[in-house]
């Protein structure tokens, strides 16, 4: 991990929608105060990465992607005073971290005010521009730390296919259950079984919720879901009335207590307005791209008594809360098969295209390793 005698990094680089990655080579930083370079030994391609090489949403190239990431310290900077992580532990090379998917100020008003992930002098990992900051993504050899990022460490017990989603998945899943008060004796709906859904299965299951039923298009993930503390699965593929169907079974028609929104469908955003009891809560969470307006009646929202809630990225605390819940469940939930694929860095286009043919919930890329292998 001795970054001495390098000089140069190679990273993967989007440049316009609906072309290959390029592997481009860029020098290593030179470290100010209360920065770092971290060596990647792991980083998962999101769904967002896909939306994004696909052009479903504007994203300004080049950009080297990749946002779920995991790695070691490898060079920490000599000036300023120790730097530290979340819990001000001080940091030493070799250490195994995740981190914050954004860098915040910690000034501004939006910071002042506990939104760090939006804030005024945003620095966002996985989404800058090569001209603001050549190594700000995962599908790198190393990753260029700024200050103002809140770094975790990262136990041994969690592997990398464990921990590498928890920085971007795990930590918005842990935001969305913190912003609905959390799961404890709720019934829950949860549109969409990707890596969202899944996490939200296990974490309201976890948190002892009363149901916990997801509603996805496949079959095969819907079958997985019940591996991630599903107590009822609907497929909404044929037939979207059977998940109202399967609620009024499941509540006697009184309605659910809590809908999770991560499938970012506009028919399932309208369909939770249905479906919510009288004081019910909707947390939207998978809107994240481009598609048609939902509609739905605001008249019926006030007579119902609703609270619908957006949730977008996460703070620091969240990112705490989803190690500390993935140490916890690990073994009782299988996080290790959501990670279906493995490739290189020179591979990396073969594990979008695995992506994008829904062969996988997540496509893995292991920077440091010279050879494709698929798990």
């Amino acid at each position: 991990m001795n970054t001495t005698r390098r000089s140069k990094a190679r990273a993967a680089v989007f440049h316009t929608p609906g072309k290959p990655l390029e592997l481009c080579e860029f020098a290593l930083p030179v470290l100010q105060a209360g920065e770092a370079l971290v060596e990647i030994t792991c980083s998962t391609i999101c769904g967002s990465d896909l939306h994004t090489i696909r052009g479903d949403r504007p994203v300004a190239g080049p950009t080297v992607l990749g946002h779920e990431m995991i790695g070691r310290i490898a060079e920490l900077s000599a000036s300023g005073s120790k730097l530290c992580d979340v819990a001000e532990t001080p940091l030493e090379i070799g250490d195994r971290v995740t981190w914050s998917v954004a860098a915040s100020c910690g000034k501004c008003f939006f910071c002042d005010h506990g939104l760090p992930q939006k804030c005024e002098q945003l620095f966002k990992y996985g989404h800058e521009t090569t001209n603001r900051s050549a190594l700000s993504g995962g599908l790198a050899k190393f990753c260029h730390l700024i200050r103002g990022t809140a770094i975790v460490k990262v136990p041994d017990s969690l592997s990398d296919h464990v921990a590498c989603p928890a920085n971007c998945a795990t930590a918005t899943v842990a935001a969305a259950v913190r912003t609905a008060g959390g799961c404890q004796d709720q019934t829950v709906v949860i549109h969409g079984a990707g890596m969202l859904g899944l996490t939200t299965a296990a974490m309201a299951a976890t948190q002892g919720a009363a149901s916990v039923i997801v509603s996805d298009l496949s079959e095969q993930r819907l079958v997985r879901a019940r591996d991630f503390g599903a107590t009822n699965t609907v497929d909404v593929r044929e037939d979207p009335s059977a998940l109202s169907e399967a609620t009024r079974d499941v509540t006697s028609g009184r309605g659910v207590d809590l809908i999770f929104e991560m499938s970012g469908a506009p028919f399932a955003i309208e369909q939770s307005i249905e479906l919510l009891r009288v004081g019910g809560q909707l947390v939207l969470v998978g809107s994240v791209f481009p598609t048609r307006a939902a509609q739905m009646l605001p008249e019926q929202i006030v007579r119902k008594l609703l609270r619908i809630d957006g949730v977008h990225n996460y703070t620091p605390a969240n990112l705490t809360a989803a190690i500390d819940f993935l140490i916890k469940a690990s073994n009782t939930y299988p996080f290790e098969s959501l990670v279906d694929v493995e490739f290189t860095l020179e591979d990396v286009n073969d594990g979008v295209d695995a992506l994008a043919a829904k062969d996988a919930v997540r496509a893995a890329v292991r920077p440091q390793v010279g050879h494709t292998r698929r798990v």
